[in-house]
C-alpha cells in the first residue's frame, strides 16, 4: 500500500516539476518531413533582433471553407513560431469582420481595411439549394511604432487549381509576414544600397514610379550618372531599366568591373524597338545597345526578334460598327505574352509566382561561359511564333484568327539568372599604361546577374486623367494585376542576399489529398471503428486491469 502511494506521489511530483519547467523553458520539435513548423534562419535572426514590439491583426477567421481554414491555421502556427523566437515582442489577434454587430460598423471596417491595402475575396457556396456569397479578407495588418503595412496572404498562381493556390499561399505565409516585418523594422545602417542607372532611357520617371516606390520601402535608392568619371562603387546592386540608348565602351567597362568586383546587376533590356502601333502597322527595328559582347561573356545573348504567343493578354479594338457606333471589343494581342512558365528550378524568385505580363518580348539564348551557372526563370508558352526584325506589327493582326499550326516555336527563354565568378570582357586588353589599369580585375569573386529580354516588365501604365501611376503589372483593360512587381522585388531580394528573408519562399508543403472513392466506399467501416473502437479498447483495458489485480492480490 505504501509503495502504491509513493509511486502516485512521485508521478504527481514529476508532473508538477514538468509544468513548472515548461513555464520557463520553451522548446518545440518539428517532426514533419517538410519541416513546416521550422522558420528559416533569416527569419529567426530578424525576429531575435526586433528593436521594439510588433502587433499583427489577422482578418482571416470565422466560418470559412476547409481550404481557407487550413490557411488560417497556417498563419496562426507561423505567428506562434514568431512568438517562440521573439517572445513578447510579437503579439497577434484574429479578428472576424463578420462578427461586427451592426451593418454600418461592418461597412466602415471593410472600407477601412481596403484603404489600408487589404483586398477582399468573394467566396461562393450553396446552402439549402441557394447560392450564397461571402466576403473575406485573407490578409493582415502589421503595426510597429505607429506605422502599419498590409499583408496579402492569399497569393500563388491563379492558373493553378483552388486547392493548389491555397497550398501555395500556405507555403508563402512566413515570407509574406517576415518581409512586412523587415520593411517596418529596418534601420538605416542595415539597409542595402541599390543603384538605378539613368540617362539611357527615354521612358519618363512616372512609368517606373510603382517599382521605385516599392524598392525604397526596403532599400536605399541612388541614381547612377554613368557620364561621371570613376568606377561604380558603394552599391550592392545596379538596376538597368529599359535602356534605349547605346552604351559607350567606358560605361561598359564600369559595368564589367562592378560585376567582377562582386556587384550584382539586374537588366531589363529589349532586343528591338517598337514605336507607336497603328492599324496599318509599324516596324519593330533591331535595337543595338553595345551590350552584346558583355552579355556574351557572361553567358547569354539577346536576339533581335519579337515573340508572338497564343497565351497572351487582350487589348481593346474597334472590330466594326454596332449601328452608328464603333464596336469596341477586347481581342487577344499576341505581342503581349502572359509569361506563366518558370522552368523547373524552383528558384525562390519565381516559386509559386503568378503570371507575368510581357510586351513586345525578345528571346534569350544561353552560351557557354566557364564557371557560370545559368537558371532559366521566365519562359513563354509552347505556342510561339518568332518574327525576325525588322518585323511588321499591326493592329490588324489582332483581328485575324491565328493558325495554331504556325505557332510551333516552343517555349522561349525570356529571363535568366547567372551565378558564379565572372570573367572580365577586358581581360588581356588593358595595358600597364592604361589609366583603367588601376584596380582592374580580370576575374572576380562570386556574383549574381539576372537578365530579362523585355524592358517593359518593370514599366507601369499611368492614369493621365488623374495623373497617377497604376500599380506595376496592372492591366487597365481587364482590371487584372500580374506579378511583374513581385518578380522584380523577388529578383532584387535574391540578388542582394539569397540567404535572406527570400529563402523562406523555398518552403514546401506537400498536398496529400484523400482518395475520395476509397473514402466513400469505406465510410461505414471507419465510422463503426471510430464508434466502437474506443469502447472495445476501454473494455480490454478493464479486463487486463482486473486480471492483474487478481494475480497481485490473489496470492
Amino acid at each position: 500500500m505504501k509503495s502504491a502511494v509513493s509511486r502516485t506521489l512521485l508521478v504527481v511530483a514529476v508532473l508538477i516539476a514538468v509544468n513548472l519547467l515548461s513555464a520557463f523553458v520553451f522548446f518545440r520539435l518539428d517532426l514533419t518531413q517538410e519541416k513546416r513548423y521550422t522558420l528559416s534562419e533569416a527569419t529567426q535572426t530578424l525576429l531575435a533582433s526586433l528593436p521594439d514590439d510588433i502587433h499583427v491583426d489577422v482578418y482571416l477567421t470565422g466560418d470559412l471553407p476547409p481550404g481557407f481554414k487550413r490557411l488560417e491555421n497556417a498563419v496562426r502556427e507561423t505567428l506562434d513560431g514568431f512568438q517562440a523566437e521573439a517572445g513578447k515582442r510579437v503579439t497577434y489577434r484574429f479578428i472576424n469582420p463578420d462578427a461586427v454587430s451592426t451593418p454600418d460598423e461592418k461597412n466602415k471596417l471593410i472600407d477601412k481595411l481596403q484603404q489600408k491595402g487589404l483586398l477582399p475575396t468573394n467566396l461562393y457556396a450553396s446552402e439549402g439549394g441557394k447560392r450564397t456569397e461571402k466576403l473575406v479578407f485573407p490578409g493582415a495588418i502589421i503595426s510597429y511604432k505607429g506605422k502599419e503595412t498590409a499583408v496579402e496572404l492569399l497569393k500563388g498562381n491563379k492558373a493553378a487549381s483552388p486547392e493548389e493556390q491555397l497550398n501555395q499561399s500556405y507555403e508563402g505565409v512566413e515570407f509574406q509576414l517576415a518581409s512586412a516585418i523587415r520593411k517596418l523594422t529596418q534601420t538605416e545602417e542595415n539597409r542595402k544600397r541599390i543603384g538605378l542607372l539613368y540617362g539611357h532611357t527615354q521612358v519618363p520617371p512616372s512609368r517606373f514610379a510603382d517599382l521605385l516606390a516599392s524598392v525604397q520601402q526596403t532599400y536605399d535608392l541612388f541614381f547612377i550618372d554613368m557620364s561621371k568619371p570613376g568606377p561604380i562603387a558603394g552599391l550592392d546592386l545596379v538596376l538597368v531599366p529599359k535602356p534605349d540608348k547605346a552604351f559607350s565602351e567606358d560605361e561598359i567597362f564600369k559595368l564589367d568591373q562592378f560585376v567582377v568586383h562582386g556587384g550584382r546587376a539586374l537588366f531589363f533590356v529589349d532586343g528591338q524597338r517598337v514605336d507607336s502601333v497603328s492599324n496599318e502597322g509599324t516596324y519593330a527595328q533591331p535595337l543595338s545597345l553595345n551590350l552584346d559582347d558583355l552579355f556574351f561573356r557572361w553567358g547569354v545573348r539577346i536576339n533581335r526578334d519579337v515573340v508572338k504567343d497564343l497565351y497572351c493578354a487582350t487589348i481593346p479594338l474597334n472590330v466594326g460598327n454596332l449601328g452608328d457606333k464603333p464596336n469596341i471589343q477586347l481581342v487577344p494581342w499576341r505581342f503581349y505574352p502572359r509569361l506563366n512558365n518558370f522552368g523547373t528550378s524552383g528558384n525562390p524568385i519565381v516559386r509559386n509566382l503568378d503570371a507575368v505580363l510581357g510586351r513586345f518580348v525578345s528571346t534569350l539564348d544561353t552560351v557557354r561561359s566557364v564557371g557560370i551557372q545559368k537558371t532559366p526563370l521566365l519562359l513563354t508558352s509552347p505556342y510561339t511564333n518568332l518574327l525576325k526584325t525588322p518585323a511588321l506589327i499591326s493592329y490588324n493582326e489582332a483581328r485575324q484568327q491565328p493558325d495554331p499550326q504556325t505557332y510551333t516555336g516552343g517555349p522561349r527563354l525570356i529571363g535568366c539568372l547567372l551565378e558564379g565568378k565572372f570573367q572580365s570582357l577586358f581581360a588581356n586588353r588593358i595595358l600597364p599604361g592604361d589609366p583603367r589599369a588601376t584596380g582592374f580585375k580580370a576575374e572576380g569573386v562570386a556574383s549574381r546577374i539576372l537578365i530579362c529580354s523585355d524592358g517593359d516588365l518593370i514599366v507601369n501604365d499611368v492614369d493621365y486623367k488623374r495623373q497617377t501611376p497604376y500599380p506595376l503589372g496592372f492591366d487597365r483593360y481587364t482590371r487584372t494585376t500580374y506579378a511583374n512587381k513581385d518578380f522584380a522585388l523577388n529578383a532584387i531580394d535574391y540578388l542582394v542576399d539569397p540567404t535572406g528573408v527570400i529563402a523562406a519562399r523555398n518552403r514546401t508543403v506537400t498536398l496529400r489529398p484523400l482518395d475520395k472513392i476509397r473514402v466513400d466506399s469505406s465510410r461505414t467501416s471507419w465510422q463503426l471503428l471510430n464508434l466502437l473502437g474506443p469502447i472495445a479498447l476501454l473494455g480490454i483495458v478493464g479486463v487486463v486491469w482486473q486480471m492483474a489485480r487478481r494475480r497481485q492480490f490473489g496470492r
